[in-house]
């Protein structure tokens, strides 16, 4: 009898755990369809498959120092970290990131020095927590034809490396970006509405941030592992900067201009008025038209309709798993001004019915990478309260990845669910509750999403 009213007594607390996420999932839902899934290459209809096809191969391209790559960089190209099935999709490549505590406990970036070896006048690359881990010097170029020297710095040093001051350091595994279209097409209503439902102690916290094609208009977060990106044209932006040192028009300063032949004046082709920089053609556009594109992550069929992967998917909501990994949400009606007036969604990505098992908000799950990123809004001053937050991990098309959380460093799937702690840690007593067999089919059901 007792063990019975234990039983019970745990099951009433996982369902009164779940229960108010299960309603907020319901937010805008009315007259929604189903978003189409698919881990391929084709258009979910935002486009014709010519333009996909076009816009696929812009954000395949290999680019190199003629097209401004560097001086310092993590990729030649954006699918060279997101390419797993399909391009689009995740891979093994992480980012490094660091900095240092100050005196109050206060995150701050890194700063470095570059191009101080053997007596050189040092370069200084202030504020800045990520570290880029290629350069183009030194190096020599030559054309692939003629051989005759493109690119000539065998003297200078661009190569970033940690100092020892800078203690705080963390990996950030790149991200999944199919299904991102609809993912942007979720209103802030919805997003703000999910933390009344969620208990005390585990209500997720929204960012706020700006976008940067819509100047002086803020939006909630929903990309990146800080939730610092709210628009995929301020993603693709920042990324191209940032992870392949190409300037353009959302971000025309170069992070160090050491080494660096291409102009940062360049006009945009489609607009003399408009500086791009070193990407004219405003290849920023297809890669966020790219993203906007695709497919939401499709479910491994066959093993979804498993009775193990099916008990797994309840006992992951009786449990209380998706109190923060919400399985269905529902994007905004086509028609409806987002990004700071920037972007209508379309009929292609309005109304659809999404299943990202993900609330898009920041937790201390307890393995946050103590690094704050995200400002607080309509400042240059960082918000610390987020340094040990991360955004939930959406698990859609998790069963791509056999290096799992935000750095990589758990390789199975109880591994990473057992890390969890603080704001998790009730739902991770209830998971350490379950038999042998129970935790079998709920990992069944993470490697059906």
């Amino acid at each position: 009898m007792v063990r019975y009213l234990r039983v019970l007594v745990f099951l009433l607390f996982a369902t009164a755990l779940a229960l108010p996420i299960w309603k907020s999932t319901t937010v805008e839902s009315q007259s929604a369809t189903e978003a189409p899934t698919g881990m391929d290459t084709l258009t979910n209809g935002l486009v014709t498959q010519a333009v996909h096809d076009g816009d696929r191969e812009t954000f395949e391209e290999r680019d190199d120092v003629t097209k401004g790559l560097g001086p310092v960089y993590n990729a030649q190209s954006c699918a060279e970290c997101h390419q797993n099935p399909v391009t689009g999709g995740i891979s093994q490549i992480s980012e490094l990131r660091a900095g240092h505590n100050d005196g109050n406990g206060n995150f701050v970036p890194a700063t470095l020095q570059i191009n101080d070896d053997g007596g050189l006048p040092g370069v200084t690359i202030a504020n800045r927590s990520l570290i880029n881990q290629r350069a183009t010097c030194p190096g020599v170029v030559t054309d692939t034809t003629t051989h005759a020297i493109i690119y000539n710095h065998p003297n200078e040093q661009a190569q970033e490396r940690v100092p020892g001051a800078e203690t705080v350091r963390a990996r950030r595994m790149t991200t999944n970006l199919l299904g991102l279209g609809f993912v942007e097409a979720i209103s802030n209503t919805t997003l703000q509405n999910i933390p009344n439902g969620q208990p005390t102690g585990m209500k997720g916290q929204l960012t706020t941030v700006p976008v940067a094609e819509a100047p002086g208009q803020f939006r909630n977060g929903r990309f990146g592992w800080k939730d610092q990106d709210a628009s995929l044209l301020s993603f693709a932006g920042g990324a191209y900067l940032n992870e392949m040192g190409i300037t353009n028009r959302l971000n025309t300063a170069e992070v160090t201009t050491l080494c660096d032949d291409v102009p940062d004046t360049t006009r945009c082709n489609n607009n003399a008025n408009v500086v791009c920089a070193e990407d004219p053609d405003n290849d920023i556009d297809a890669f966020a038209e790219f993203m906007r594109a695709t497919k939401a992550p499709s479910r491994d069929a066959r093993l979804a309709a498993t009775n193990d992967a099916q008990t797994g998917a309840s006992l992951f909501h009786s449990i209380g798993c998706d109190i923060c990994h919400i399985n269905t949400l529902t994007t905004a009606a086509a028609g409806t001004v987002i990004n700071g007036g920037a972007f209508v969604v379309p009929a292609a990505l309005g109304s659809k019915i999404i299943h990202p098992y993900s609330d898009f908000l920041l937790h201390d799950v307890g393995t946050g990478d103590g690094i704050a990123q995200v400002n607080i809004p309509g400042s240059n001053t960082l918000d610390q309260s987020m340094k040990n937050k991360l955004r939930t991990a959406p698990l859609w098309g998790v069963r791509t990845r056999n290096e799992l959380m935000h750095d990589g460093l758990n390789y199975t799937r109880n591994e990473a669910i057992l890390r969890h702690a603080n704001e998790a840690n009730g739902v991770i007593n209830n998971y350490r509750s379950l038999s042998t067999t129970q935790k079998n089919q709920l990992v069944s059901f993470l490697n059906s999403l």
